[in-house]
C-alpha cells in the first residue's frame, strides 16, 4: 500500500528564494517541492505538496486529508505561533502531523518561539532548510511502514 503524506506551507513561502534569503535561503518554493517529490519516491511515498496564504484554505485541506492521507507535514510559518483553529484541525484529523521550519525559530524573534504546533506533532524541525523537509519524508516512510 503506498502512503500518501500531505506537506502544506503557510503564508509568504510562495516567495521563497526572493524574501529573507539570508534567513530562508535561495531555494523556491518548487525547488523544496521537487525534493519532496524525489524523496517521496525513494521512500515509497505519494505527496500532494500545497501552499496557501489563505488560513481558511490550509484548514479545508487539513480536513481533507482525514480520509485520505496518512500523515501531515506541515510548515506552517506565520501560522505557528497565531493559529488555534490549524491546530485544532491538525488534532480533528487523527494524523500523524510533523512541523517543519526553513529557519531556526528559537534563534529569532521571541514571539516566534512558541508554536501551537509543537506539542501535537510526532516530531519538530527546524533550522535544517530545505533538507528538514527530506527528513520528515523519510521519517513518515518509517513511521507508516509500520502500519
Amino acid at each position: 500500500m503506498t502512503h500518501t503524506v500531505l506537506v502544506l506551507n503557510g503564508p509568504n513561502l510562495n516567495l521563497l528564494g526572493t524574501r529573507e534569503p539570508a534567513t530562508y535561503g535561495r531555494e523556491t518554493l518548487a525547488d523544496i517541492a521537487g525534493l519532496c517529490a524525489r524523496t517521496a519516491e525513494e521512500c515509497g511515498l505519494v505527496v500532494e505538496f500545497r501552499q496557501t496564504n489563505h488560513e481558511g484554505e490550509l484548514i479545508e485541506w487539513i480536513h481533507l486529508a482525514r480520509s485520505r492521507c496518512a500523515g501531515i507535514l506541515i510548515n506552517p510559518a506565520a501560522w505557528t505561533h497565531t493559529s488555534v483553529a490549524i491546530r485544532d484541525a491538525l488534532l480533528a484529523s487523527e494524523l500523524p502531523v510533523i512541523e517543519v521550519h526553513l529557519s531556526n525559530v528559537h534563534k529569532r524573534e521571541p514571539f516566534r518561539h512558541r508554536s501551537f504546533v509543537s506539542d501535537i506533532a510526532v516530531g519538530v524541525i527546524c533550522g535544517l532548510g530545505s533538507h528538514g523537509y527530506r527528513t520528515a519524508l523519510q521519517h513518515f516512510s518509517q513511521l507508516l511502514q509500520k502500519d
